[in-house]
C-alpha cells in the first residue's frame, strides 16, 4: 500500500497535547509560530511519502552487501541521502553558526517520526549523524567544532557511534580497543567494533566514527574510556580530505530486519584519531549522543507502528469476509468484525500514547536548553526520568503493533509479499539497540528514580493531579486509580532499592511499563479535553475529533485497567526467581 504521512495526527499532538506554540513562542524560539511548524512537516511528509517509501521494500529485498572491502547499499539510497541533505534535515536543531537552523527537538523529533515510518532502514543513518552532531556540540574543542560540524550538519559528511566490542555488549567496562599517543596530539586506535550501524559506505563524502577506547595507563572499568573522533578520510589542517585512514568494515551482520541498513564489524588498524573532551571521561560525552539516540530510537518505535497500523487499517478495509456483528452487513470488510477493529483501535491508541510521549520528551530536552533558568533543573529531572521510558515503553509499542498488523492480515501477514512482515521484522531490533528495554528499566529505578530523593516523579504526580483536579471527571476518571497505584509502586520502590536490590530490579520491567501506561493515558485523556474544547468553539472536523475521545476511552479499558496487574508483579519480589538456578531448572 501507498504510505500516508500522518501530518494531522502529528500537527494535533504537537499543538493540543504538547502545547509547542505556547511554550515555543514565549521562550527560547521566540520566531517559532504554527505555520513555521507546519511548512516544516508538510515538507518531511513530502520526503517521507516521495523519497523515502519507495525505496523501503527495495532495501528490505536487496539489503546491504560487502564486496572487496567495500560496502555497497541498497539501489537508491545514495540518492536518497544526497536528497535529504540537500533538504537541510541534519541541520534542524543545530546552531546556526554551524549551518544550522536552530528549531526545537520537538520538531526535529516529529518530523523524525515521519522518516522513520516511511523506511526505517534509511533514516538510522541520520539518526547516528545527529547524535555525532549534539556529542560534538557539547564536547568538541573550537578545531573539532570549526571542521567537523558545518560538514555533519550539512550532510556531507556523516557519524557514527563505536561502543560495542566482540567480549563486550552493553557492560562497556570490559572494552578493549586502545589508543595510543603519537606525540603529536594524536592517537592511533586498534581494536575492533561490531554492530555500527551505517558504519560504513560511499554515500557521502566522509564518515566521522566517534569511538570509544582506552589510553595505555587508563584505569580500569568505565573510569578509563576515552571519546575519540576517527574520520574514514584523513582531514588536513584546512578541513580537506585527504588519503583513507586504517579503519574499515571487515564484516556486515545478516539480520532479521533493517536489511538495508549496514550493521558492520568495524576493524581500527592503527587508525589515526583525536580525542573528544578530557581524558578518561568518554562516557560522558558518548552519553550525549547515546541519551538522543535513546529518544530517536523511541520515536522509531512510534514510526514503524504507525507504518504498521497503516498497512492492517487499509487491509483491513478492503478484506471482506462474513457478516458483520457491528453493521449487520454481509460479506463486510474486516475492519467491520469487532475484535478486527478493536485490535487497530488498541494498536492506534499506543500510537499516539507514543508519540505523546517521545514529544513530551523532546520538549523537557528544549526546556532543559532554552527554557528559563529558572525551569531549567526541572526540566532535565523531567527529560532524565522520561528518556528510558520513551525508549522502552514507544518500541515495545513498535513491536506489539507490528505484531497485530501481522494478525490483522492473517494468513497473509506471514507472507512477504504483503509486507506487513517487514514491519515486524524491522520493529524488533528497537528494544534491542541503544541499551535493552530491561536496561532502560534498570536505570529508570536504579538511577532516574532515585536523583533528588524521586524529585522527578513527585514533579509527574503532581502534573497529573493537578490535570485531573482540573479537568471534567468523564475524561480522566480513569487516570485516577492508575495514579494511586503508582504512587504506591514508586514509594516501593525507593523504600526497597537499599534494602532488597534483587526484588526491586525484578519489578523494575513492570514499572516501567505501568509508567509509561499512566503518562500515555494522561496525554490522551488531554488530547480528549483539547477536543473537546475545539468542538465548543465550533471545529468542524468533528467526526475526525471524536475519534481522539474515543481512543481515550479505548486507551482507559484496554490499557490503563492493568495497573493494578502491573502493581502486583511488582510486589512479587525475587524469591521465586532466586530458587530457579540454572542447574535446576535445566538438569542434565
Amino acid at each position: 500500500m501507498s504510505y500516508r504521512p500522518s501530518i494531522k495526527d502529528i500537527s494535533f499532538c504537537l499543538q493540543q497535547v504538547i502545547g509547542i506554540d505556547e511554550f515555543y513562542q514565549s521562550k527560547g524560539f521566540p520566531d517559532l509560530d504554527s505555520d513555521i511548524v507546519n511548512a516544516v512537516l508538510e515538507a518531511a511528509g513530502d520526503l517521507a511519502r516521495d523519497v523515502l517509501a519507495p525505496i523501503n521494500v527495495i532495501g528490505d529485498h536487496h539489503g546491504a552487501r560487502l564486496e572487496n572491502g567495500q560496502v555497497i547499499i541498497a539501489e537508491g539510497f545514495g540518492e536518497a541521502l544526497k536528497v535529504y541533505a540537500e533538504g537541510g534535515w541534519n541541520g534542524l536543531t543545530a546552531e546556526p553558526e554551524h549551518g544550522g537552523q536552530g528549531l526545537p527537538k520537538t520538531l526535529e523529533q516529529a518530523c523524525f517520526e515521519l522518516f522513520h515510518s516511511a523506511n526505517m532502514a534509511f533514516t538510522l543513518n541520520p539518526t547516528l549523524t545527529l547524535g555525532a552532531i549534539e556529542a560534538l556540540s557539547a564536547y568538541g574543542n573550537a578545531r573539532q567544532k570549526t571542521i567537523y560540524l558545518p560538514k555533519l550538519v550539512s550532510g556531507a559528511w556523516c557519524g557514527t557511534m563505536n561502543l560495542t566490542e566482540p567480549q563486550s555488549g552493553s557492560d562497556l567496562s570490559t572494552l578493549t580497543t586502545i589508543a595510543h599517543p603519537t606525540g603529536e596530539g594524536l592517537y592511533r586506535l586498534t581494536g575492533q567494533k561490531i554492530f555500527i550501524t551505517w558504519g560504513d559506505h560511499e554515500a557521502c563524502d566522509n564518515i566521522v566514527h566517534l569511538v570509544l577506547a582506552r589510553l595505555p595507563d587508563a584505569p580500569a572499568g568505565t573510569r578509563g574510556i576515552s571519546l575519540f573522533l576517527c574520520p574514514k578520510y584523513l582531514i588536513d589542517e584546512n578541513g580537506h580530505i585527504g588519503e583513507r585512514n586504517t579503519v574499515r568494515a571487515v564484516g556486515l551482520e545478516h539480520k532479521m530486519g533493517i536489511h538495508a541498513s549496514p550493521t558492520c564489524v568495524m576493524a581500527y588498524e592503527d587508525a589515526l584519531a583525536e580525542m573528544v573532551g578530557p581524558p578518561n571521561e568518554g562516557l560522558a560525552a558518548m552519553f550525549v549522543m547515546m541519551n538522543a539516540a535513546r529518544l530517536a530510537v523511541g520515536t522509531q518505535g512510534v514510526g514503524i507502528a504507525d507504518r504498521a497500523w497503516q498497512q492492517a487499517q487499509t487491509y483491513a478495509h478492503e478484506r471482506r469476509q462474513g457478516k458483520s456483528a457491528l453493521t449487520g452487513a454481509s460479506n463486510a470488510p474486516i475492519y467491520d468484525h469487532p475484535d478486527v477493529r478493536l485490535t487497530l483501535a488498541i494498536s492506534k491508541a499506543k500510537i499516539e500514547a507514543a508519540r505523546a510521549i517521545c514529544l513530551l520528551t523532546a520538549q523537557a530536552f528544549d526546556r532543559a536548553r532554552k527554557g528559563p533558568e529558572s525551569e531549567r533543573s526541572r526540566a532535565k529531572r523531567r527529560e532524565d526520568f522520561l528518556v528510558p521510558i520513551a525508549k522502552a515503553w514507544s518500541t515495545q509499542v513498535g513491536c506489539d503493533v507490528a505484531s497485530a498488523g501481522v494478525q490483522v492480515h492473517g494468513g497473509m501477514g506471514f507472507i512477504e509479499e504483503t509486507g506487513a512482515a517487514q514491519h515486524y521484522r524491522d520493529a524488533r531490533i528497537a528494544p534491542i539497540y541503544e541499551g535493552t528495554n530491561g536496561i532502560q528499566a534498570a536505570d529508570l529505578v536504579g538511577r532516574k528514580l532515585s536523583q533528588d530523593n524521586g524529585l522527578a516523579a513527585q514533579e509527574l504526580i503532581q502534573d497529573i493531579s493537578h490535570f485531573i483536579e482540573h479537568n471534567e471527571s468523564k475524561y480522566v476518571f480513569h487516570i485516577k486509580a492508575a495514579l494511586e497505584i503508582f504512587k504506591t509502586a514508586t514509594k516501593w520502590i525507593i523504600e526497597n532499592k537499599t534494602s532488597d536490590g534483587a526484588s526491586v530490579a525484578t519489578a523494575a520491567n513492570r514499572y516501567l511499563m505501568l509508567s509509561g501506561d499512566l503518562i500515555g493515558g494522561w496525554l490522551l485523556a488531554k488530547a480528549a479535553v483539547a477536543v473537546k474544547t475545539l468542538i465548543d468553539q465550533g471545529h468542524d472536523d468533528t467526526d475526525w475529533l471524536n475519534t481522539k475521545i474515543a481512543l481515550n476511552e479505548i486507551y482507559a479499558s484496554q490499557i490503563l485497567s492493568a495497573a493494578s496487574s502491573h502493581m502486583t508483579a511488582i510486589l512479587m519480589t525475587a524469591a521465586p526467581l532466586q530458587s530457579l538456578s540454572y542447574e535446576a531448572v535445566f538438569p542434565e
